[in-house]
């Protein structure tokens, strides 16, 4: 098997099964990818093919997206999520890696970080922030695209227009992945969501009216203490640029930077630059060069 093709796996979290996908040699230093809060594993196919010759690389499909269970429960919070991440680990049998995560994602992955110093070797977190989920345009958008989102489409030509509506700078590599992946037909010719879309929603929505049941990241942020890389996307609404270098002024593992021509979905918009930093980070990361 080439390094680039994909191996699928899946492993238990309480009642959950969970599932992943994972690229290159099982030998090189592993890093998990956590992608947002609408996505699913192979979102980072591009960013796993890219580095595959040089890591390893795991993708996973959160609860309630991709080809994991969905949680009848509802539990779509940063505990669960960071739970998951620890069965994850543990399933592994791996004991140090690198973390990459989008938005959501990236959430997960500072708080996980921050409650597990001795496991993560080196840390990417892409468009989030401190407050990014609660006191932002951008998270007023998200909680306005949920609202709107409807259960169902008429065909596939509907749900494409509806995604290109939602992500106008999407690149249409990215765009044929979110409607694989995202979505599924019925017999009736009806493409419906393939993710847990209502409870999710649902447990977005309850963050917005209720930002006490959400997670403050400032001490999660003050408590890294391997090499951090922040990206935000130019047009971000999301991830603003004083926070980035809020983060970075006070925390010296912390380093930014911004990605032309992208906004909240830097890996989706501008693939190559967001990859060019990754493996720039990465790279120093090796060569010890970073903090």
């Amino acid at each position: 098997m080439n390094d680039w093709q994909a191996s699928k796996g899946e492993f238990n979290s309480g009642a959950l099964t969970l599932r992943y996908v994972e690229w290159g040699r099982s030998d090189a230093l592993p890093v998990i990818l956590l992608h947002g809060l609408r996505s699913y594993a192979m979102t980072w196919e591009p960013t796993a093919r890219f580095l595959a010759s040089e890591f390893r690389l795991i993708a996973l499909d959160q609860r309630g997206r991709g080809d994991s269970d969905w949680d009848a429960a509802g539990n779509y919070y940063t505990s669960a999520y960071v739970a998951d991440l620890e069965a994850l680990v543990a399933h592994l049998g791996i004991d140090r890696f690198v973390l990459v995560g989008h938005s959501l994602g990236g959430s997960n992955a500072l708080v996980y970080t921050a409650r597990h110093p001795e496991s993560v070797k080196a840390l990417v977190i892409e468009d989030i922030g401190p407050g990014s989920s609660s006191s932002t345009e951008g998270a007023k958008r998200i909680v306005r695209e949920i609202e709107s989102t409807p259960a169902r489409f008429d065909d596939w030509e509907a749900a494409r227009q509806f995604w290109r509506g939602k992500r106008p700078n999407i690149s249409e590599e990215a765009l044929k992945s979110r409607l694989d992946y995202t979505l599924t037909q019925r017999d009736d010719g009806s493409v419906v969501w393939k993710y847990d879309a209502d409870r999710i929603g649902r447990a977005r929505i309850e963050l917005a009216q209720r930002p006490e049941l959400g997670v403050d990241l400032w001490p999660a942020v003050d408590a890294i203490r391997c090499p951090t890389l922040v990206i935000r996307g130019q047009y971000s609404d999301f991830l603003s640029r004083s926070t980035a270098q809020e983060m970075s002024r006070r925390n010296p593992y912390i380093a930014w930077c911004e990605i032309a021509n992208a906004g909240h979905y830097v890996h989706d918009d501008n693939g190559v630059d967001f990859l060019l930093a990754v493996d720039d980070f990465l790279e120093k990361l090796k060569a010890g060069q970073t903090a």
